[in-house]
């Protein structure tokens, strides 16, 4: 199951494969038709309170994950959607976040490599 991130700013190329938008909301600055994606999965990111919480402050990574990890477990069935589009090639998880180290779709990746 070749699964990766990458900032959806960064240039698309052939290797990200299946290219899915892993924001809730639309990143800002980027044209539908720029962002060449397969799909934008509503349903994986994590919810409002919870990306509000930690983008405020209130929640550091580590409690972010936390929770993020259990809201995620209320999907299996999109999370085995995941893996089985990558069945065979690689899937881009695509993200808007500044921060490349620590953001919701590490802990996305964590969650579909089985970590």
């Amino acid at each position: 199951m070749p699964f990766r991130i990458k900032r959806i700013y960064d240039r698309p190329t052939r290797t990200d494969g299946y290219r899915v938008l892993v924001d809730r909301l639309w990143p800002r600055g980027i044209r539908k038709d720029d962002a060449r994606l397969n799909e934008w999965n509503k349903v994986l990111p994590p919810s409002n309170a919870l990306r509000k919480d930690y983008h405020d402050g209130r929640l550091d990574f580590r409690t972010f994950s936390a929770a993020y990890r259990k809201e995620l477990q209320d999907h299996p069935e999109e999370l085995d959607r995941m893996h089985e589009l990558a069945e065979g090639r690689t899937v881009t998880l695509l993200f808007a976040s500044s921060n490349a180290k620590e953001n919701h779709a590490i802990v996305l990746l964590d969650v579909l490599q089985g970590k």
